[in-house]
């Protein structure tokens, strides 16, 4: 199918499999049975708890895996005859920041730009670029292990540009960062994408995900099951606001049966401190929550967001 311009899809995904042999002849299914379409020039987010699947369709979009079954093709191009070719055309953003320390930050692009074969002065000139691109042309010549965090990141993620990629694949690209540092990498995807450049992302941030991606589809147990843009999603399985109420442990189990009473028609969500009600009003729910006459330590009204999305579809949080 192609994309709203009129122009093949990036990727293409059609009844997708992933099965891995276990011991004594088992097997164990990543991935099952998924559909998927991304098109040029947008954000597009997989989402899901640990074990969904996410992990393993990114490492088959990005030809280090081979499907078990279905179809896939990457710049319009059949994974499992053309992965070569696939590759040199994509930029890779690992979990892990992979760059070698004993190394100037320099001379990390150097040896990546030779993994593609790229003249010397290409590299050269590329490099300065994204230095500046990367805000670290004044680390030019640091060792890598003398970058904080935030650096490295940015770092990884210039890297990954080196060959010009039409399509990067981004793996949790702002775990471990301060709030300061995911917002300045955050600037850095959107000046990506502003550009043309098509991004893929795995992400536990819920705020990045609906600050990011245009679109995004929510995994569990192998399967995608949601997909949207964060508004919609959000419109089409969650309230439209959100009653926090946190109590002390020892009455937490109490509030929630009494809630659960009070509020039938609600949906009521019960995390290890506090209790989520989910309301059209806001106001109206919180109302009938004092006149229960409990004592949450705090209560607040918030706009619904893709964490309650996931409570909705999962029953868990993203980390589990």
């Amino acid at each position: 199918m192609d994309d709203i311009r009129g122009t093949a899809p990036m990727v293409r995904a059609q009844n997708l499999h992933k099965r891995y042999a276990k011991r004594r002849g088992a097997e164990f299914t990543a991935v099952d049975g998924i559909d998927f379409t991304l098109r040029r020039g947008e954000c597009f987010g997989f989402l899901g708890p640990n074990g969904a699947g996410k992990s393993s369709t990114m490492r088959m979009i990005g030809c280090v895996s081979t499907p078990t079954s279905g179809e896939l093709e990457v710049l319009g191009l059949d994974v499992r005859e053309h992965g070569r070719r696939i590759r040199s055309r994509l930029g890779v953003v690992p979990q892990d920041d992979a760059l070698d320390g004993e190394l100037s930050v320099t001379e990390n692009f150097l040896l990546y730009g030779r993994y593609f074969a790229l003249p010397r002065r290409v590299i050269d000139e590329r490099t300065r670029e994204l230095l500046e691109f990367a805000q670290l042309t004044d680390k030019a010549d640091a060792r890598v292990d003398e970058l904080s965090g935030g650096m490295r990141r940015r770092l990884t993620i210039a890297r990954a540009l080196i060959n010009q990629p039409e399509l990067v694949l981004l793996d949790e690209p702002t775990t471990g960062l301060d709030p300061q540092a995911r917002h300045v990498l955050w600037e850095r995807l959107f000046r990506l994408k502003r550009d043309g450049v098509t991004l893929i992302l795995t992400t536990h941030y819920m705020d990045e995900a609906e600050q990011l991606c245009d679109r995004l589809v929510v995994m569990d147990q192998g399967r995608i099951v949601a997909a949207g843009t964060p508004r919609e999603l959000i419109d089409a399985h969650c309230a439209r606001e959100v009653v926090e109420a946190r109590f002390d442990p020892d009455d937490l189990a109490t509030a929630a049966k009494a809630l659960g009473a009070a509020l039938a028609e609600q949906r009521i969500e019960t995390l290890p401190d506090r209790l989520l009600v989910y309301a059209d009003d806001g106001e109206a729910t919180l109302h009938t929550v004092n006149r229960q006459e409990l004592r949450p330590i705090t209560s607040l009204i918030r706009r619904s967001s893709l964490e309650d999305v996931f409570l909705a579809l999962t029953g868990r949080t993203l980390v589990d």
